[in-house]
């Protein structure tokens, strides 16, 4: 589909586009990125991408277009998997299960996972300027199972220290069923709060993806806090 400018660039600002062909030029590939405009972009990557083949700034000047759409004549593809897969029913490997690299001990007896809230997006940079947005949630919690609550005598809005093997944070404490027993919640949404000093950078040895969803964590109520 084609974005529609909705306000032109504000003082210094200029689109993205225009900003990378500058640092690409800057990094020697200057006749690479000679751009005039988007739509040159979208042609080159038509050129490139056989699913994008028929896709340019004129065809989706009215209606969009859905692909694969590999040729100007192309209508585009309405169902990708219409009547049947592209590739027979679907591939399926057999993996053996490994665990997270760490896993709650005697020191440590809590699993920390992170994640988003709805109101709220990645680390707060937009969502947080809109004043709407933080009244429903202007600051870090921690979710926490009630059981677990009760047997620390952690209340609802008292303050707790959650501590990794890399770091410590301070936070307020919301019991909810959301969380099972043995695992509290936080979000990456507060940078007064940051949760990610906490998290494991350890790497999945395929994916080199840090194991930021699991790591362990021992929790100690603030007295007086």
């Amino acid at each position: 589909q084609r974005i529609r400018e909705a306000l032109h660039p504000v003082g210094e600002s200029r689109p993205d586009w225009m900003i990378l062909c500058d640092l690409a030029a800057r990094m020697g590939y200057k006749e690479q990125f000679s751009y005039d405009d988007p739509g040159q972009i979208m042609a080159e990557a038509a050129k490139l991408a056989p699913s994008y083949g028929g896709i340019s700034y004129d065809r989706l000047e009215k209606d969009g277009l859905q692909w694969p759409c590999p040729n100007p004549d192309h209508p585009g593809t309405q169902f990708l998997h219409k009547g049947q897969f592209t590739r027979g029913r679907g591939k399926f490997n057999v993996i053996d299960y490994r665990p997270s690299m760490e896993l709650p001990d005697e020191e440590y007896p809590f699993i920390l996972t992170t994640g988003r809230i709805l109101c709220h997006y990645h680390t707060g940079t937009m969502t947080r300027k809109v004043n709407d947005l933080n009244l429903l949630r202007d600051e870090e919690l921690l979710e926490i199972n009630p059981q677990d609550a009760q047997n620390l005598g952690i209340e609802d809005g008292e303050f707790v220290d959650v501590t990794s093997r890399r770091g410590k944070v301070r936070v307020k404490a919301r019991a909810t069923e959301k969380s099972p027993a043995g695992v509290v919640f936080m979000t990456f949404h507060f940078s007064e709060t940051p949760t990610n000093v906490l998290t494991n950078p350890a790497l999945d040895p395929i994916a080199k993806i840090p194991e930021l969803k699991v790591c362990a964590v021992k929790l100690n109520k603030v007295r007086g806090g």
